[in-house]
Parts: structure tokens; sequence; C-alpha cells
């Protein structure tokens, strides 16, 4: 029953800036009221969508905080709390227990290449920090750390591991951690790109990058799933793949021009801190095209 609470579709929250650059209360909360009004299951906030690592302790905990004030109690929240060193990671850690989060989550050590042993113990090192339930995350491709079935197994001796977010690109990665966890672990499928594939191969949610930009298709994808349609389910995915490849085909970073998409529908997120790179002149038009093309999946598939 607890785990029930970490289905669904759960967007990457997004980090929301005014027009200095600095963190905004008052566009983060905007961001909570839309996703609430679409209807998703919870939040991601803090990880890779959230540009966590091109902001200090101060500007994280303040994401927290306001994410916490406008939605604790309204859907799950899950907090990643991953840093450079382990006493940021646990400074963050103990403040999302104090906001009242479900869960929390961190992606390995960074940087600096270290030994399995130190891996598991700062990720060890985080929960117990905290009563609260913890997802691993992975992310090789960024990380330089692969997660193994092995590894995964061990950190489930650890009665607060709840699951991992997968978001290596072989779909065998979910199937393999969902065995080796079974009913008792939640798997999220991290590339939004094999959403539907990795929930026929085993995961249990999703948490993604580009949820926010387009929930509805996400949220019908996987009442697809869940009914068996998986033909129609695979069609959405090939349409949501056509998405995303155009995101990420502008001058501007797929954030930035996700970004003004939700700034152009009212939902006005800012830009993206540096040295991600903000949208140009020349994106404008594609952007249309990309609005354009989310509108008539939507219209396709959820109405």
């Amino acid at each position: 029953m607890t785990l029930k609470k970490f289905h669904g579709i759960l967007p990457a929250f997004y980090a929301c800036y005014d027009d200095q650059g600095n963190i905004s209360e008052a566009r983060t909360k905007d961001l909570c009221n839309y996703l609430f009004d679409k209807g998703v299951q919870g939040v991601y906030v803090g990880g890779s969508s959230g540009e966590c690592i091109y902001q200090n302790l101060e500007e994280r905990k303040a994401v927290l905080s306001y994410v916490a004030d406008q939605l604790k109690g309204k859907m799950t929240l899950i907090a990643h709390v991953g840093a450079p060193s382990t006493r940021d990671s646990i400074e963050l850690a103990k403040h999302a227990a104090t906001l009242g989060y479900d869960a929390l989550s961190a992606i390995p050590p960074i940087y600096f290449k270290l030994p399995e042993s130190a891996v598991y113990k700062y990720w060890t090192d985080i929960m117990e920090a905290t009563p609260l339930d913890f997802i691993i995350y992975n992310i090789p491709q960024t990380t330089g750390y692969t997660l193994t079935p092995a590894m995964f197994q061990k950190l489930l001796a650890n009665k607060k591991v709840i699951g991992v977010k997968n978001s290596s690109m072989p779909t065998m990665d979910i199937e393999r951690f969902k065995k080796v966890g079974g009913d008792n672990v939640i798997v999220f499928n991290g590339p939004d790109e094999q959403f539907v594939s990795g929930r026929i191969m085993g995961a249990d949610a999703g948490i993604g990058g580009t949820y926010a930009v387009m929930p509805e298709l996400f949220l019908q994808a996987n009442e697809f799933v869940k009914s068996g349609k998986f033909d129609v389910a695979r069609q959405i995915q090939s349409d949501i793949n056509e998405i995303i490849i155009a995101l990420c085909s502008l001058q501007g970073s797929m954030y930035a021009a996700i970004k003004e998409v939700l700034n152009r529908r009212g939902v006005n997120v800012g830009s993206v801190r540096a040295p991600l790179e903000g949208i140009t002149s020349e994106d404008i038009a594609p952007i249309e095209d990309i609005m354009k093309l989310i509108d008539q999946a939507i219209e396709r598939y959820c109405e």
C-alpha cells in the first residue's frame, strides 16, 4: 500500500527563475499548480531537470520548501538530494525530511571516479540521516557510474531502499532491477524516449524530464499500457519521440526550449542557468512547431 503512492507519472520538476536568473518562489508555485491541475501523481524535485548542479545549497533548499508549501498532501513528493559532497547531501536530506517529503533520491558521487565501496557508503550515509524511504538514481551517461544488479541487491538489504530511478538506456536494465527487487521495490523508467517499452519491461512508474511540457501524453500512454492497448501506446510513444527529437534539435538546450513552450502557455518559469544555453531567435519558429506537435498529439489521443 505504501508503494502505491509512487506509481504513475511523476514529472521531474524544472528550475523556475525570475527575469534576473534567481530562484523564483512565485514561479515555482505556479508550476506546482499547473502540474497539480494536469493530474500527475507526483513530482521529482531537485534533479537534473531542476538544474541542481548549477545551484547552491540554499537555493536547492528553497526550491524544496516552495514545492512542499504548495503540494504537500496533494501528491507524492520525492526530493533529489545528490550533491558533490556527502555533507551537503545529508543537509538537503534532513531539510526535505522536515518538509514532509515522501522519499529521498540521489545520483552517485560525481567528478572523482570512486571505488564502489565509496559509492555504497555515500548512499548509505544519506539513508541513515533521515527516516525517509530512499530511491537510487542510476544515470551512468552523466555520472560515469553504472549501477549493477549485484550492487542494487546489496543496497536493498537496507529497508529504506524502496526502488531505483533507472535512466540508463537499455530497457533490459529495468527488467533486471525488477527481477532483483520484485514486488517489494518500485522501478521508475527514466529515459522518456522509452517510457512505453520500459513499462512493458517491468517499470512500475516513470520520472522524466519532458513530462511537464506534455503531461497529457505521458498520462495517456500510461493508461494505454495499464489497459493493455500496446499498439496505441507505441503510437503515442512515437509521437512523444518526435517531440523530444525536435526539442533537442535547437540551438538552445532542451530545457530552455521546454521552458519557452511553458512560458508561451502562460506558465512563466524563466529560462535556464548558464552554462546551459538559452534559446535564440532562430529557435522561435521551431518552438512554435513543437507546440503544434504537442497539441496535435493531445487532440489525437487525449480528447
